[in-house]
């Protein structure tokens, strides 16, 4: 996966702010109205609604207005997008440090053939 991919950085902008990840999380048990979203937060609804918009223009969720009401419901594949790229870098990290590790005990003549 790319390190300079814009979706990907929209992702990281939204996950930046708390009251966007505790969103993330409250949709991970189901889908709710933005009102109920809203209600846990003292921000006003239009300071609210600029979180909803940053989470649906990443990608992370999607919102569906029937009625009156506005329904957001995470976007599960997207989020699996950034846990990817964790992945992919705890694997990169891991391989550098098995051969920093390894480096370390040649150079400290701990590496004893048999």
């Amino acid at each position: 996966m790319e390190n300079y991919s814009p979706a990907l950085d929209s992702m990281f902008h939204a996950l930046a702010d708390p009251t966007r990840r505790a969103v993330l999380h409250r949709l991970g048990q189901g889908p709710a109205s933005i009102g109920d979203l809203a209600e846990p937060y003292p921000m006003g609804l239009p300071s609210f609604l600029k979180h909803i918009n940053t989470l649906e223009q990443s990608g992370l969720i999607a919102t569906q207005k029937v009625g009156r009401v506005r329904t957001c419901t995470l976007n599960r594949a997207n989020l699996a997008a950034a846990e990817r790229w964790f992945a992919e870098q705890r694997t990169l990290w891991s391989d550098r440090y098995d051969n920093l590790d390894t480096l370390l005990t040649i150079l400290n003549g701990d590496d004893h053939e048999a």
